[in-house]
């Protein structure tokens, strides 16, 4: 019987959350996310920043998992009762007895993880400043080290690929999780681990009561006057079991493989398959699972994030990296980084199945950027060159040593990495004798590149190949190899650094050429001397159909997903309707604490359109810099001016300067600019934020203006809130560069796609490719338009300064919350009326 015929109807209200009462946006929100989880539905939300987005999310998700386990049990129970042909009376004790085992079972687990809370805590009040180190340098060993792993013979060719990588993961992985019981989970991603920091404080919010034996982890402070004996039941706040997955570059404790050079994947892999004292001290003999299992227990007994784990792992002496992998089966909430998500070689490296759980994307914004990102491959011909070469010397000095199947895939890899030079090189060839300057960058289909290569590559199956290179992990013994031999070492010794073989590169395009032969792009570009070679895949959701075919439900959330149409079109234009849903939910703040202004002209009457070329006009520059100034004299505490570019806000710098514009806003506010390097920004920020918040009055100077770039470091993820941004002004439409030949071939692949499709355009519309390139521009500036407002006290103006943000279409592209609500200014003294009188409301309410 199949559980999802006990329907869950939807809660109307969700007493795990920590507010009472919630907003109604609040709980609008929590019952749509609740109902599509259910109903297995891929949905889009919209939630401004400020309305407690990520809260809602947890309660809401986490309030179905409850929901889901207790309909789970009574499954079970239903089955046991109308399987029963006993008497009645019989069937009522079978059942009865069949409740105990249940609660019995969850009993004894919530005791483990009781026991691993006390030894947490154990291990907690005994840490002390310690350190391990083992020397990692590397002894003399056989040439036989060098060969291929004898996993990959001949013998398991009528193996399934699952069932090789299950068997080498249990002679290797210490993360293997054989016979694990498994839970239904909720896995919670966003792009970067300080986004995903803001998770764990939320989840520690909630109010879910669950009878736990033993408390959390105290902090230090509380260790000091606790019994660690103590072993009373409390009932307390449900402990969920919770996994934070990250990267062996935040993970390793491993001090002396951290210090060396090279790559620390590398290190980690040489680490583990190493022998006797070669092996990680860290990582537990093999067939000897007591540490790992101890840590992983620990690990899902309270929530803890990168830092923690990695204190964990310290404490008991056990690598955090594969801890946290092993226990993911039994996890509930699983915290992870965008690429682990997206990447099926990462989801397969780390044993995440996603059948039937509910995944939630957050800040999902990013997610067609980074699905793009993560398909792209990029690669010179100095890379291409060296891994013909250390293919070709690795595979003359072990030819009469390896097997047939070994030699034949590596014979193959040659063919294809001669051709392949070959079209580079003629290619390089070809444009260095021609004139024009277009041939700098040719963009070529898949089918066309395998035609390039020639008859003897055609044949050769690119995903075989891969295949092999992934699985016999023989990319770095020839990298390693090819390394000692170039370094005039004897070979067998190591040398202490352990860099990326460049095969990897190699092996990754082959994946995408074998992968995409329609969606994929390839672009040969001159730099200098050398060819460059970039794959890029056209179709974002390719990749991302993997985890949505197979997931119960997917959540993209974000604080501004406008126009979400765009999110629609390129990532689930193959969904059936009834699979789809969307939510977009206004701010919590009052109307009144916003107004948003749209300016066509300046105060001379000019009329403002920053198009490119006009963005570089002394004129129409030296009329920006009066709108500033003025702004300036208006607008309290911080303002943030984001402009489409470095280069037209350096040129309005420079500019400004000449004319002394500058030096006037000088005279009101500190005036700060975004460094273009990224080790600037947070020393900018901090300065930035010290001034915007000074009022002073001997000097007259009322904060500080911030110029930004749209779409850069301070367009995103940063939160400019009260004083810090009174003011967000976005001069121009920040447009991606037509000439980019990526840009150009996502365009042309959108307009094909659209054509193939049958979809009519309505008379006068714009076809596919231009909405496309107008989506682009307006995520980016609805971006930046949210670093502002971002709690329900919070006031700011928000000024577009350009006179096409008044047509409907770009208008209808705003973020719902204050798309309504929009005022046109076809004069300038208009616009300052306008602030005039917000400002001045704003400060009488401050003093009142």
């Amino acid at each position: 019987m199949d559980n999802d015929d006990l329907v869950l109807s939807t809660p109307s209200n969700f007493p795990a959350f920590p507010y009472d009462p919630p907003y109604s946006i609040q709980i609008d929100l929590m019952r749509h996310v609740y109902t599509s989880i259910e109903k297995r539905q891929v949905t889009i939300v919209e939630s401004p920043t400020g309305t407690g987005k990520t809260l809602s999310l947890l309660c809401s998700s986490l309030s179905w998992l409850v929901d889901e386990k207790d309909r789970g049990r009574k499954g079970q129970l239903l089955q046991q009762s109308l399987s029963s042909a006993a008497p009645s009376w019989v069937a009522a004790q079978t059942l009865d007895i069949r409740k105990r085992e249940l609660d019995a079972e969850v009993e004894e687990y919530e005791e483990r993880l009781a026991k691993a809370r006390k030894t947490e805590a154990h291990f907690r009040m005994l840490a002390r400043a310690r350190r391990v180190t083992v020397d990692l340098a590397q002894g003399h060993v056989d040439e036989d080290a060098y060969l291929p792993d004898e996993d990959c013979e001949d013998s398991q060719d009528n193996f399934s690929p699952a069932v090789r990588a299950l068997m080498a993961k249990s002679k290797h992985d210490p993360a293997s999780q054989q016979d694990e019981p498994s839970c239904t989970k909720i896995y919670y991603a966003s792009r970067t681990h300080s986004q995903l920091s803001q998770v764990l404080p939320e989840l520690a919010k909630l109010k879910f009561k669950h009878l736990t034996l033993g408390g959390a982890v105290p902090d230090e402070s509380t260790m000091e006057n606790m019994d660690v004996n103590d072993d009373k039941c409390e009932v307390d706040q449900r402990h969920w079991r919770t996994v934070s997955l990250g990267s062996r570059k935040q993970l390793c404790i491993n001090e002396d493989a951290r210090s060396r050079l090279g790559d620390i994947d590398e290190k980690c892999r040489e680490l583990l398959e190493g022998k006797q004292h070669k092996r990680c001290q860290y990582l537990p003999p093999v067939g000897d699972d007591t540490r790992m299992l101890d840590l992983r227990d620990q690990i899902l007994a309270s929530p803890k994030d990168i830092e923690d784990l990695a204190t964990a792992g310290k404490n008991t002496q056990t690598c955090p990296y594969y801890g946290s992998r092993r226990a993911i089966p039994q996890a509930e909430l699983i915290t992870l980084p965008y690429n682990l998500l997206l990447q099926k070689t990462a989801r397969e490296a780390l044993g995440i199945d996603l059948t039937n759980q509910v995944v939630i994307i957050d800040e999902a914004h990013n997610l067609i950027p980074t699905l793009l990102s993560l398909s792209s491959v990029r690669l010179t011909s100095n890379i291409l060159s060296t891994s013909l070469k250390q293919v070709s010397v690795y595979y003359h000095k072990f030819r009469n040593r390896l097997s047939a199947m070994h030699a034949l895939h590596l014979k193959r890899l040659l063919n294809f990495l001669d051709a392949f030079q070959r079209v580079a090189m003629d290619w390089m060839a070809q444009k260095s004798s021609a004139k024009s300057k277009w041939e700098d960058t040719e963009v070529m289909t898949v089918p066309d590149f395998i035609h390039r290569l020639g008859r003897k590559v055609e044949g050769i199956n690119l995903l075989e190949i891969e295949s092999y290179l992934k699985r016999s992990k023989i990319a770095r013994k020839i990298s390693r190899y090819a390394v000692d031999v170039s370094e005039g070492e004897k070979p067998g010794k190591h040398s202490s650094g352990v860099a990326t073989p460049p095969l990897h590169m190699i092996e990754a395009l082959m994946l995408g050429l074998a992968g995409a032969s329609e969606d994929g792009r390839l672009m040969f570009s001159a730099v200098g001397d050398t060819v460059e070679v970039k794959y890029q895949l056209l179709n974002p959701s390719a990749l991302f159909r993997d985890v949505v075919d197979v997931a119960r439900s997917v959540v993209l959330a974000g604080g501004t997903l406008s126009p979400i149409s765009a999110v629609v079109s390129e990532l689930f234009a193959y969904l059936p309707l009834n699979r789809l849903s969307t939510f977009s939910c206004g701010h919590i703040i009052p109307a009144s604490n916003v107004q948003t202004l749209l300016l066509a002209k300046g105060p001379s009457g000019l009329d403002l359109e920053f198009k490119f070329a006009q963005q570089s006009n002394r004129q129409v520059v030296s009329e920006l810099g009066q709108i500033v100034l003025n702004f300036c004299n208006v607008v309290p505490g911080g303002m943030v001016v984001f402009f489409p570019s470095y280069a037209s806000l350096n040129y309005a710098r420079e500019a400004w300067s000449q004319i002394g514009l500058l030096d006037k806003f000088s005279v009101k506010k500190k005036v700060f600019s975004e460094p273009q390097e990224s080790s600037g920004v947070e020393m900018i920020l901090r300065e930035y934020a010290v001034a915007a918040k000074a009022h002073t009055l001997l000097d007259k100077k009322t904060g500080a203006v911030l110029f930004a770039v749209v779409g850069a470091k301070l367009s995103e993820g940063l939160n400019f809130s009260d004083d810090l941004a009174r003011a967000v002004i976005v001069i121009g439409l920040p447009f991606a560069n037509k000439n980019s030949p990526e840009l150009q071939e996502r365009m042309r692949y959108a307009n094909q796609t659209e054509s193939r499709s049958g979809v009519k355009r309505h008379a006068g519309g714009k076809d596919a490719g231009t909405e496309m390139y107008e989506n682009m521009c307006m995520n980016a500036v609805n971006q930046s338009i949210g670093r502002a407002i971002r709690h329900r006290g919070d006031w700011a103006s928000l000024v577009l300064i350009d006179r096409r943000f008044s047509s409907p279409a770009i208008r209808g592209k705003l973020p719902q919350w204050l798309r309504d609500d929009v005022a046109v200014c076809e004069t300038f003294g208009q616009a300052m009326k306008h602030l005039g009188n917000f400002y001045r409301e704003k400060k009488q309410r401050t003093v009142c």
